[in-house]
């Protein structure tokens, strides 16, 4: 929808002719969270896109008390009718403007991926990028969280888990139907149960203007995924939030509820975020050349390699959560072993199959949907840049089941591994961040890792488990 709103005037026509009683101006903070406020349109400002004022030090890790004020530019284009409200409102999306240094908020993550996109630009490796991320969730029927002093819980519930096989219903009977663990890829129904929930989030994605294309149940019990058609990196961040808002909402409005928790389930598989990427340069796919490995070009090549390279410092940013690291682990298709591969799914870089000249790219498989998407997107493009510059060759490729290898085999090969916890990730940023300088302050940097040691790490680990209960109380 936002296609057809080009500029201040083509909004407010659009405005009037959809009789909008209300404006959205939604902006994301570090944490990839949506926040928003909302004016009546029939007294905002003819020129509201200068700046709408708000409080930045109500923002995790934004600005102190003492220099609050800040400004949301509006991006008209990216405007949307919210499906979900009951009187007609406008959705657009927002930059973060800084009053106190004259220039974009160094910690406004759509600024940085903005600055990601330039600095593309101004190496001349290319002019545009592309980024395809693919979204894994979960549809619950039921969640319980504690989090106190002597008492921690969690519990979710699906109709689809086997753990209600046994399960007496109060308004009907036990089907039976039930896909088991890593056993939901591709059943058809009874077996797949959220046929209809997930067509209706594409009908809704469709309506607000993304363009999808093939919806199915994922391997785990309770899991989906819809693919959204890829767009360069802002644009493609931008729909990761819209996907995200949809999906939840739906499954809200159904009396359900949807996360895109990496690892909700113990013994099952998680959610990924995998994110396809390629480089264009004057029309021209840059990673493409024919009747090379997997017809990757020396620039794919060593796009790949940078990735590989600053891998334990991107995670800080494509898997920012200590959940994250729950997934990460051999057995459940969630590759943390640091090659690259063909068509191979156990590589943490895959080359898909029948790639040619327009659609050749790098499927990035260890990021997850608690990433900032503005974040992630551009550290993988700073870290791939970086690759280009330095002609970093990657490992591989390896055609091989690397699930498979003992970690005796992997170290003899010289390949290494993802972090294992967010510490790790984090603790890299600290030794490896010189990638991310040309468009991530040194503020920025600092800020974030301090804030997610602070709001992950250490709560995390300060608190004990069942787990350690159940192994540690008779010790």
């Amino acid at each position: 929808m936002g296609k057809f709103v080009k500029n201040i005037n083509d909004f407010f026509k659009f405005c009037d002719e959809n009789e909008v009683a209300f404006v959205d101006f939604r902006f994301t903070d570090m944490k990839g969270t949506w926040h928003h406020v909302s004016y009546t349109y029939k007294r905002l400002a003819k020129d509201f896109d200068k700046g709408i004022p708000f409080d930045g030090s109500s923002i995790d890790a934004w600005q102190p008390i003492d220099k609050s004020d800040m400004m949301l530019i509006p991006d008209v284009q990216t405007a949307f009718l919210d499906p979900f409200t009951a009187d007609v409102t406008i959705v657009v999306i927002c930059d973060v403007y800084d009053i106190y240094k004259g220039q974009m908020y160094e910690k406004c993550p759509r600024s940085i991926a903005k600055k990601a996109e330039q600095f593309l630009v101004e190496t001349g490796i290319g002019d545009t990028c592309y980024f395809g991320p693919e979204n894994e969730f979960f549809i619950f029927d039921d969640v319980k969280i504690v989090d106190s002093m002597n008492y921690a819980m969690y519990h979710v519930d699906s109709e689809e888990g086997s753990w209600n096989s046994g399960k007496e219903y109060k308004d009907g009977y036990n089907t039976g139907h039930r896909p088991g663990a890593k056993g939901g890829y591709f059943p058809c129904q009874p077996v797949d149960s959220m046929v209809d929930l997930r067509a209706e989030m594409i009908q809704v994605l469709e309506q607000i203007g993304l363009e999808t294309f093939v919806v199915h149940h994922e391997v785990a019990q309770g899991q989906g995924e819809i693919g959204v058609k890829f767009g360069t990196l802002v644009e493609a961040a931008d729909n990761v939030q819209k996907y995200k808002y949809v999906v939840k909402m739906v499954a809200h409005l159904n009396g359900k509820t949807a996360t895109f928790m990496p690892k909700p389930l113990y013994g099952d598989n998680g959610s990924g975020m995998h994110v396809h990427q390629s480089i264009w340069k004057n029309g021209k796919n840059t990673f493409y050349k024919k009747g090379e490995y997997a017809n990757l070009s020396d620039e794919a090549r060593w796009y790949i390699g940078g990735v590989l390279k600053h891998a334990r410092s991107v995670a800080a940013f494509t898997n920012p959560s200590t959940n994250s690291y729950k997934r990460l682990i051999p057995g459940f298709e969630a590759p943390s072993i640091l090659t690259y591969s063909s068509q191979n799914r156990s590589a943490s870089i895959r080359i898909p199959y029948g790639s040619g000249e327009n659609s050749v790219r790098a499927e990035m498989r260890f990021p997850d949907s608690t990433a900032c998407p503005y974040l992630a997107f551009a550290a993988l493009l700073l870290a791939g840049i970086d690759g280009i510059k330095n002609k970093y060759e990657p490992i591989g490729p390896m055609d091989i089941n690397l699930f498979e290898l003992t970690l005796d085999e992997i170290r003899e090969k010289g390949i290494e591994q993802l972090p294992h916890t967010l510490r790790g990730s984090l603790e890299a940023v600290i030794r490896d961040n010189e990638y991310l300088k040309p468009v991530m302050s040194e503020l920025f940097i600092k800020t974030y890792q301090h804030f997610k040691f602070e709001t992950q790490v250490w709560p995390y680990e300060a608190r004990p488990t069942a787990f350690e209960f159940a192994t540690c109380y008779s010790c």
